[in-house]
């Protein structure tokens, strides 16, 4: 466990260390009386030092030694929730071994790359960088690609009262291309084309930051590698 003798560490990352999961989700759970420390009820900013017995609901909560991140292509139909009782959750869906959760989100009609962790602390800064990182994806509309349509999606359009911020457009076919967000509202994309007279018959994330979906089957993950993850890191 990475703690600082004297100070501990915060409980918050205490339990994003351990995969129980993300900081904030963590924040919730201490609010909500669910967890304890040698017995006590925890408060927020409650510290965490070698030795305590943390537990969430009862259960121990222990920082694992190996950290892992997942790439995963995730296809159409999967949620991304991690509610076992959901017969389409993506936890069942990609069935690692030990304890993971998603870093962010893509909708059940979407399909293509998403991350799961039991790094707490990567979850954090990728989440905490909010609107600073890239993504890229893949789509397939009901309508040709013309200038008129660039124009407009590039512009930035209103959706959920907001302006999209300007976004990068590279045509593909004739009903086809991709485009790079740094935003991540709510079914952005889908609402953007509807704003723009089209409709997504297909969408897929095909790039994350710097790293990229590549080849990796439908349905399929990969483990990534020290150089992917520290990658993730610089650029979160």
């Amino acid at each position: 466990m990475d703690v600082e003798k004297n100070n501990g560490i915060r409980l918050n990352k205490y339990l994003g260390e351990a995969g129980i999961c993300s900081r904030r989700a963590a924040d919730s759970l201490i609010e909500e009386g669910r967890v304890t420390v040698d017995g006590v009820t925890a408060s927020m900013g409650c510290r965490v030092f070698p030795g305590s017995r943390v537990c969430v609901d009862g259960r121990e909560a222990v920082i694992k030694t190996k950290k892992v991140v997942i790439a995963y292509n995730k296809p159409v139909g999967i949620e991304c929730t991690s509610d076992r009782s959901n017969k389409d959750n993506i936890i069942d869906a990609v069935g690692y071994p030990e304890r993971v959760y998603t870093i962010g989100r893509l909708d059940k009609n979407s399909c293509g790359l998403i991350l799961l962790t039991n790094d707490g602390e990567l979850a954090y800064r990728i989440s905490k960088a909010g609107e600073k990182h890239q993504k890229e994806y893949n789509v397939v509309i009901d309508r040709p690609v013309d200038d008129e349509f660039i124009r407009k999606m590039e512009g930035g359009v209103v959706i959920l009262g907001k302006k999209t911020a300007p976004v990068r457009i590279y045509p593909k076919s004739e009903k086809s291309f991709n485009i790079v967000l740094i935003q991540g509202m709510n079914r952005q994309i889908r609402r953007m084309c509807e704003e723009c007279g089209a409709k997504v018959r297909h969408l897929k994330r095909v790039r994350i930051m710097g790293l990229k979906l590549g080849d990796l089957e439908s349905g399929k993950y990969r483990l990534l590698n020290d150089e992917e993850t520290e990658m993730l890191y610089r650029q979160s």
